[in-house]
């Protein structure tokens, strides 16, 4: 280079750059080969091939952390009730061992023991399974056997996920 940044010093009234090439017509060639094309192509679908499993793990981690804070929240909601219960606080039916009868007990404002106008919700609602996309959890009551598949109906021990599906762990989201 001749200290001009790159530009030549001709005479002429239209400046060009220095190392632009002319092919044989004379006209200057622009642009990229098609060797140079396919190449670039080559690399693009690869790092393509790379980013969609990441991408899809990645939702697909964003719904088990969903799904952990669902049951988490509705299994802290259960054990508020219980001690509200064990406590005194609230009066339950019999046969319950102080758990709610079903979800919505949690949802619906309970009457607090020996006052008349005072009332607890322990959960805002019942949230949406991010895995089956309905409000349809797995319930365990205290009589149900450890390995039972369905619930007794006696009262609302624990939730779970009613997806088939595995997490990423390799565990079942049932089991969790």
């Amino acid at each position: 280079m001749n200290g001009n940044c790159g530009w030549s010093t001709s005479n002429s009234p239209h400046r060009e750059l220095v190392g632009e090439s002319q092919n044989k017509s004379g006209r200057k060639s622009a642009g990229m080969s098609l060797l140079e094309l396919i190449v670039a192509c080559g690399i693009l679908l690869v790092l393509a091939t790379v980013a969609v499993p990441l991408a899809r793990n990645q939702v697909k981690r964003v719904k088990e952390n969903q799904l952990r804070w669902q049951l988490r929240q509705m299994r802290e909601a259960i054990d508020r009730y219980k001690d509200a219960s064990d406590k005194g606080l609230i009066q339950v039916k019999a046969g319950t061992e102080g758990y709610p009868v079903d979800l919505e007990t949690l949802v619906k404002p309970t009457q607090l023991t020996g006052a008349t106008d005072k009332r607890i919700r322990f959960l805002r609602e019942i949230s949406e399974d991010p895995m089956t996309k309905n409000k349809d959890w797995g319930l365990r009551s205290v009589q149900d056997d450890v390995d039972a598949t369905g619930w007794g109906g006696q009262d609302v021990f624990d939730v779970y996920s009613k997806s088939s599906g595995t997490a990423l762990d390799g565990t079942k989201y049932s089991d969790w």
